[in-house]
């Protein structure tokens, strides 16, 4: 394994093959600090070499031949990123274009589930129920907050503010009333120049996890998870990351025979709709009415709390046989 780390700056460097160095820590969340090394990418489709530079202290000059040397071909990439430049497409476009194979959906898949407007409107148009929504630009935002307040109060309340291209629940809140609309948005604008204002939908949330089908066959999908609030009033960084209290993971969930097998039929669909490749995972709220898609998440989170395992876990997939099959279904032509 070769660890690729990225700075803030976007320096890709080599990093420590040293899990613990990036456990998650509410007092201080782990960051890749840039350590003198650039990796060299291929400079073609004729090569999978990866190599590695190493450069003095402050300076970007180190280009004879003594200070790099060869890691090795790569066989496949797993792009373990979150949020823009991670699994927006991004780093995808990038192996793509010197032909690497890598795990997880590629460009149009990976940029669609990271817009949650254009998720909504691609499930919509599938047919697949969604929570309505109205999205805004910064612009309209500073030009007219009083036809954006009204266009938000015809959703009626409680009311979900999200940057529209965000990850992990940054810069989401919960808005219980129209005076507190101002102040979300500002918070979401914090974080992308789009916004969504969604209803708050009632209903219980669960979640299942989707794999793609061998040589074309069809997604398969987990037995559902369900997250309970206790305290929090929603699922957000904390509680996602940091194992924050107020939240229970439950699964699998207690749902009947016919209801998970209508939300796993809706979760191939929605990765289906998407043109999702290799994993994700599928949110939902479970309504009097029936099942609403929250969001897909393309590349969910791994950690010995993130509900994608949990869920494949539950489904007779230990650990190791998921990172296996996610790497098989990457190398498939």
């Amino acid at each position: 394994m070769i660890p690729v780390g990225i700075t803030r700056d976007g320096a890709f460097v080599l990093e420590d093959d040293d899990p613990a160095k990036f456990r998650l820590d509410v007092n201080a969340l782990p960051e890749v600090l840039d350590n003198g090394s650039r990796i060299l990418w291929p400079d073609s489709t004729a090569t999978r070499e990866l190599s590695v530079r190493t450069v003095s202290s402050g300076s970007e000059s180190g280009s004879d031949a003594a200070s790099v040397r060869s890691l090795g071909d790569v066989d496949v990439v797993f792009p373990i990123l979150h949020g823009p430049y991670g699994e927006d497409g991004t780093i995808q476009g990038l192996l793509e274009l010197i032909g690497l194979p890598y795990v997880g959906s590629g460009v149009l898949a990976s940029a669609l589930g990271m817009d949650k407007h254009y998720t909504k409107t691609v499930l919509a148009a599938a047919g697949i129920a969604v929570a309505p929504w109205v999205t805004l630009t910064a612009r309209e935002w500073a030009a007219s907050p009083s036809s954006v307040t009204a266009s938000a109060s015809a959703l009626g309340l409680p009311l979900f503010v999200k940057p529209a291209r965000a990850g992990s629940s940054v810069g989401v809140s919960k808005v219980s009333s129209l005076e507190q609309l101002p102040a979300a948005i500002e918070v979401a604008l914090r974080e992308d120049s789009r916004v969504l204002i969604e209803s708050g939908i009632v209903g219980r949330e669960v979640e299942c996890g989707v794999l793609g089908g061998h040589d074309g066959a069809a997604p398969r999908v987990s037995v559902a998870g369900e997250i309970v609030m206790t305290t929090r009033e929603f699922y957000d960084f904390d509680a996602k990351y940091l194992d924050a209290p107020g939240v229970e993971l439950v699964c699998p969930a207690e749902l009947t025979a016919s209801e998970l097998a209508e939300m796993q039929s809706i979760a191939a669909r929605a990765f289906t709709a998407i043109d999702g490749a290799g994993l994700a995972r599928v949110d939902f709220f479970l309504t009097p009415t029936g099942f609403v898609v929250n969001e897909i998440n393309t590349m969910p989170g791994f950690t010995p709390i993130s509900m994608f395992p949990k869920c494949w876990i539950a489904s007779g997939l230990s650990y190791p046989e998921i990172i296996d099959e996610l790497i098989a279904l990457a190398l498939e032509p």
